[in-house]
C-alpha cells in the first residue's frame, strides 16, 4: 500500500518536479500526485511551458478563481502555491529559474511561512467575530430613549406660550411646532393608533483605540448585514426583532414594562420607567420625537450636513437616572440633543450621551461614556408622514478611570434603509405586545452589559493582533493580494 503524503513531502515534490526539465510536458489531472493532498494544496494552477512561449520559466500563479475561505481568516483569497512569479528581487515573473535558486529560496520561504501563519487565525479571528457581533448588537441593537414620554405632554405642543416661560424652552416650542407641522400634523398624526415599518442595516465594528494601539477597520465591506421589525400602538406599545449575523436580539414594551431578549442573556426587564425605543425617534415616529423634546430647551443653532439647524438639548431628570441606576452601575447623566433644519423644520440629526460610573469592590471606579450620533435622510411622505428612509449611527463607547493605561474608546457605526412603513394595520392587538413567559428581572443594567461586551471584544481584538503581528505588517506592505480587515497603528 503506497504511503499517503505528507504536507512537506508534498511541498518538496512539487519543488523538485518545478526543476526537473519534465515540467514542460503537460499531465493530465488525474496523474498529479499532488491531487490526493487537494485539501492541503488546493486552487492551484500550473504554468505549462511549450516550444511556442518565450521564457519557458515555471512555477504557479494565483488562483483565477479563488473560492472564499470559510474554514480561515475569511478576509484573505488564496495566495499562491509555490515560489511568486512577480517577487520584485527579480524584476518581474515569468523568467528563467535556472541559475536563480536563491529566488526560488525565499520565494519558497515567504510561501511556507505564510501558509504556517495562517493556520491559527482560525480561532482568533472567529472568537473575534461573535465578541464583535456581541457588542453590536448589545449597544446598538436596541437602546431605549432617555426619558419616558406621555400621551398627556400632548398639551404642551398645541398651545405656545411665552407667560413665566424661559426664552430657551418658549424657543424649543415654537420649533417643534414647526417641527410637527412639517411631519405631517398633529390631526393626521393624531389619527394613528399603530405602525409597522421594516427595514435593512449592516453594522461594522470601525475602530477599537488602546493607550499603546490603535485598531481600524480599512474594509467597509466587512460588516455584519441583517434586518429588522418595528411595530407600535397606543399608548406606549412597541416591538422590535433585529436580526444580525445569524443572532437575533427582541425588545418590547407592553406599556408597563420594558424587556429586551438576547441570545447571550435570555429575557431580562430594563430598569427605570417604561420608555420609547430609540430606533422609532430616528425619524419613524415624529409624534413620539416631537413630545420627548417638549421639556427641551433651545441652546444654539449649528450646520449639519450643509443644513442650518437649531439644537434643541433634553437633560434626564435626576429621578429618572436613580431609578436606572442598580448595583455598582450609577447612571450619572443622559443628554439627548435634537438637531432641527431652519429650511424644512424636520428633524436631520440625533445625538444621545449617557455617562455611567462603575464601582467595583475595593476598587477604583471607571466611567463608561456611550455616545449615539444619528443622522436622518431620505424624508418621504408615508400617508402623509414625513418618514426617514435612511440613516446613519456613529456610536462611540470610551472607557477611562483613574489609571490612563486603562482608556478605551470602541467606535462602530450602523447603516439602515426602510423598506416598508404602514399605519393603523387592522387586526394588530395588545395581545401581540405580551413579554416573553420566561422573563427575569435584571441584574445588568444597559451599561454593565456594554461593558462586558466591549471588554471581550477588546480581549479579542487584542489576542489576534499580538498572536499575529508579523501577518498584519505584510499585509500593510501590500505583500499579498487579499482585502486586509484590520489595520494596526502601534
Amino acid at each position: 500500500m503506497e504511503k499517503k503524503q505528507g504536507f512537506f513531502s508534498s511541498l518538496r515534490d512539487e519543488v523538485v518536479r518545478g526543476l526537473s526539465p519534465s515540467r514542460s510536458r503537460p499531465r493530465s489531472r488525474s496523474a498529479s500526485p499532488s491531487r490526493s493532498n487537494s485539501a492541503l494544496l488546493w486552487g492551484r494552477k500550473k504554468l505549462i511551458a511549450s516550444s511556442g512561449c518565450g521564457g519557458g520559466g515555471g512555477g504557479y500563479y494565483l488562483a483565477t478563481q479563488p473560492e472564499p475561505l470559510t474554514g480561515r481568516s475569511g478576509s484573505l483569497r488564496p495566495v499562491m502555491e509555490g515560489p511568486d512569479p512577480d517577487d520584485t528581487n527579480d524584476g518581474g515573473g515569468g523568467g528563467e529559474i535556472s541559475g536563480d535558486s536563491k529566488r526560488l529560496g525565499s520565494g519558497l520561504g515567504h510561501w511556507v511561512k505564510g501558509q504556517l501563519s495562517r493556520a491559527p487565525s482560525v480561532a482568533s479571528t472567529s472568537g473575534y467575530r461573535r465578541s464583535d457581533l456581541r457588542l453590536l448588537l448589545g449597544v446598538l441593537g436596541a437602546p431605549l430613549a432617555p426619558v419616558h414620554v406621555s400621551s398627556s405632554s400632548d398639551h404642551l405642543l398645541l398651545h405656545l406660550t411665552i407667560k413665566d416661560t424661559s426664552i430657551e424652552k418658549s424657543s424649543a416650542q415654537y420649533i417643534l411646532q414647526q417641527y410637527t407641522a412639517a411631519s405631517g400634523g398633529h390631526k393626521l398624526q393624531n389619527s394613528i393608533k399603530n405602525a409597522y415599518a421594516m427595514g435593512k442595516l449592516k453594522m461594522i465594528t470601525s475602530e477599537l483605540e488602546t493607550p499603546t494601539r490603535t485598531v481600524r477597520n480599512r474594509n467597509p465591506t466587512k460588516s455584519e448585514a441583517g434586518g429588522f421589525v418595528l411595530w407600535q400602538m397606543n399608548p406606549d406599545m412597541w416591538y422590535v426583532e433585529l436580526s444580525v449575523g445569524g443572532s437575533k436580539v427582541r425588545a418590547g414594551c407592553n406599556g408597563k414594562l420594558v424587556w429586551r431578549h438576547t441570545p447571550w442573556l435570555g429575557s431580562h426587564t430594563a430598569k427605570g420607567p417604561v420608555r420609547p425605543l430609540r430606533r422609532a425617534l430616528q425619524g419613524l415616529d415624529p409624534r413620539t420625537t416631537a413630545t420627548m423634546f417638549a421639556e427641551s430647551k433651545c441652546v444654539g443653532e449649528k450646520k449639519v450636513n450643509g443644513e442650518d439647524c437649531f439644537i434643541l438639548k433634553l437633560c434626564t431628570d435626576p429621578e429618572t437616572l436613580k431609578a436606572r441606576s442598580e448595583g455598582p452601575a450609577e447612571i450619572v447623566r443622559h443628554i439627548l440633543f435634537g438637531y432641527f433644519s431652519q429650511r424644512t423644520g424636520l428633524l436631520v440629526q440625533i445625538e444621545d450621551s449617557q455617562l455611567t460610573r462603575m464601582q467595583s469592590h475595593g476598587g477604583d471606579a471607571v466611567y463608561w461614556e456611550t455616545t449615539i450620533n444619528s443622522s436622518l435622510e431620505d424624508y418621504k411622505q408615508v400617508e402623509g408622514i414625513m418618514i426617514a428612509h435612511s440613516g446613519r449611527s456613529v456610536v462611540t463607547l470610551f472607557r477611562f478611570g483613574e489609571v490612563a493605561m486603562s482608556h478605551t474608546r470602541t467606535k462602530m457605526e450602523e447603516k439602515w434603509t426602510i423598506e416598508e412603513v404602514a399605519f393603523n394595520v387592522p387586526g394588530l392587538s395588545p395581545d401581540c405586545f405580551i413579554p416573553p413567559a420566561d422573563l427575569r428581572s435584571s441584574s445588568l443594567t444597559e451599561a454593565c452589559e456594554y461593558s462586558n461586551q466591549e471588554e471581550k471584544g477588546k480581549s479579542s481584538i487584542a489576542l489576534a493582533a499580538t498572536a499575529h503581528r508579523a501577518k498584519v505588517a505584510a499585509l500593510e506592505k501590500g505583500r499579498f493580494d487579499g482585502n486586509p480587515v484590520w489595520h494596526v497603528d502601534v
